[in-house]
């Protein structure tokens, strides 16, 4: 039987994916990560659970940290921490930014982002607990200050709230529209409500536990949201010769923007489609993104941890340890080190 050509382009697809996640993010990101073992630890959520659910879709929970890396830089402060603290940002043979988007320092982000929300999924306790550390620790040399002459810090609880309610919508808000079983209602609530464990470990307060929680939670933070300059020119009509990268791109930068509730669409001037083109083009990515997903199927580490639990759990899914404060000092580098 001839394949028909978009099972052929799915295939092409799946394959790159494979290659490209064993290449650039198993072999460089997943490094002491433990799912095997010890046997019966449930980790932060356990079998059953919806993050369980929602996060063993790799290509949807990728996408879905596209998109809130996308709303998360609205926030101004987020903008110039990157210029001053992320790889995202190009830099000169001094070290200086340059303001231009680095594409190997955003798949070095994208890798370490991927890890973690793989890893506290269902990783061990262990492994859950050495992220969160690992996270928080670079979160601490997070200082600054903006051109406009305000701090930043990423320590604060109000970037922090913003921060996870970003997280947790992206993730969701990819999860609902393009699983292909999809949580509803109270069941996507159950979601928003257990992965509340991870804002905490990083050390969150007050945090949105629904949906519309999680709505609000970001509408009312716009007063201080703007459209910065690096986030105007890499979006739409701007994304001409910017260098691109499997998650950006004419294409994703339309699906990401299609995601973002009403306000935040009109701040960076989306304008939405005729219905039928819209669906199309949701249809297109719906079919990428559960063509792969069908093909390569559930990452070897989500295999390892239903394994871990296949003769039961030892114990009820553990809360973060983590105490706000207790954390030791530690410089740039040493952060660095424990990635």
């Amino acid at each position: 039987m001839i394949p028909l050509p978009h099972q052929t382009l799915i295939r092409h697809l799946a394959g790159r994916f494979d290659r490209h996640f064993d290449t650039h993010v198993r072999s460089r990101f997943f490094r002491g990560l433990d799912f095997a073992g010890p046997a019966g630890d449930p980790g932060w959520f356990g079998p059953g659970s919806a993050v369980w659910h929602v996060h063993s879709h790799t290509p949807a929970l990728s996408f879905g940290l596209a998109c809130a890396a996308y709303l998360e830089g609205l926030d101004p402060s987020i903008h110039w921490m990157g210029v001053d603290h992320s790889r995202i940002t190009a830099r000169d043979s001094g070290g200086g930014p340059t303001g231009e988007f680095d594409p190997e320092g955003a798949a070095v982000r994208f890798g370490h982002s991927l890890s973690f929300f793989i890893g506290t999924a269902y990783g061990s306790t262990e492994t859950a607990e050495r992220l969160a550390r690992t996270v928080r620790a670079m979160h601490h040399t997070v200082k600054g200050t903006r051109p406009d002459g305000l701090p930043y810090d990423a320590d604060d609880p109000g970037w922090l709230r913003w921060n996870y309610a970003t997280v947790v919508w992206g993730l969701a808000t990819a999860h609902e529209r393009y699983h292909p079983r999809p949580l509803r209602g109270k069941d996507l609530d159950r979601y928003y409500g257990e992965f509340v464990r991870v804002g905490h470990a990083l050390g969150g307060t007050d945090l949105p536990a629904t949906k519309a929680d999680t709505l609000e939670c970001l509408r009312s933070y716009l007063p201080r949201l703007a459209v910065t300059p690096g986030k105007a020119a890499r979006t739409g009509v701007n994304l001409r010769g910017t260098p691109t990268t499997p998650l950006t791109g004419p294409f994703m930068d339309w699906a990401i923007r299609d995601t973002l509730p009403t306000w935040a669409a009109r701040m960076v001037m989306h304008q939405p489609l005729n219905p039928v083109e819209r669906r199309a083009r949701r249809t297109v990515l719906r079919l990428a993104l559960n063509g792969v997903h069908t093909l390569t199927g559930p990452l070897e580490e989500f295999r390892q941890a239903q394994a871990r639990v296949a003769g039961g759990i030892t114990g009820a899914p553990a809360a973060p340890a983590y105490e706000p404060g207790s954390d030791p000092v530690r410089s740039r580098g040493e952060a660095e080190a424990m990635a």
